[in-house]
């Protein structure tokens, strides 16, 4: 599920709420296991790492296919690093000890700068297959598990923001906007 050079690829740039309508449908599964899909995924790792990211869904760089790639912290501190093609989310009853859910901020790269607190699983796994097409899992708490239930809602077409009451996502859509009132391209 790693990825040797990972971060080699070459960035793409984040397309951003509005900016196009692969960012607000469900994307299609990934149906080739390719020389093009590992170049879509290291793709995929850079521009999550030029863009200063936790996780990355392929819509998000214009790309129509269910693949996600994650580098994020879970709420052991243990980074949580790898990609799923063609996911699907369960959330997981929380263990002992640990809350069934977190409300705590949340922010998007397609939306940037602004965040908001939305309440997520604190425990979720993604199953899916690897560029081989191979089945993966992942588990994961914490942020990491956040991270994983925000890109599974990309593939599905939702935005963070889309899961707000419409006047704060409005806000936040503005406070993104800037004083020019366009979210970047």
């Amino acid at each position: 599920m790693r990825l040797p050079g990972r971060y080699d690829g070459v960035a793409r740039p984040i397309v951003t709420y509005g900016s196009n309508p692969v960012l607000h449908r469900p994307c299609a599964p990934v149906t080739a296991f390719d020389r093009d899909l590992r170049h879509l995924l290291l793709d995929m790792f850079a521009s999550m790492q030029a863009a200063d990211g936790v996780g990355l869904a392929a819509n998000q760089i214009g790309v129509d296919a269910r693949i996600f790639v994650i580098d994020c912290p879970d709420a052991d501190g243990e980074d949580v690093v790898g990609y799923v093609v063609n996911p699907t989310l369960t959330l997981l009853p929380p263990r002992e000890g640990e809350p069934a859910e977190e409300v705590i901020e949340e922010g998007c790269l397609s939306v940037p700068g602004p965040y908001a607190e939305l309440p997520r699983a604190f425990r979720a796994r993604v199953d899916g297959v690897d560029v081989h097409g191979d089945p993966v899992t992942i588990e994961a708490t914490g942020m990491a598990a956040r991270c994983l239930q925000h890109e599974v809602d990309h593939l599905d077409g939702t935005v963070y923001v889309d899961r707000l009451p419409e006047d704060e996502r409005e806000r936040l859509l503005a406070e993104a906007a800037g004083p020019g009132g366009d979210l970047p391209a």
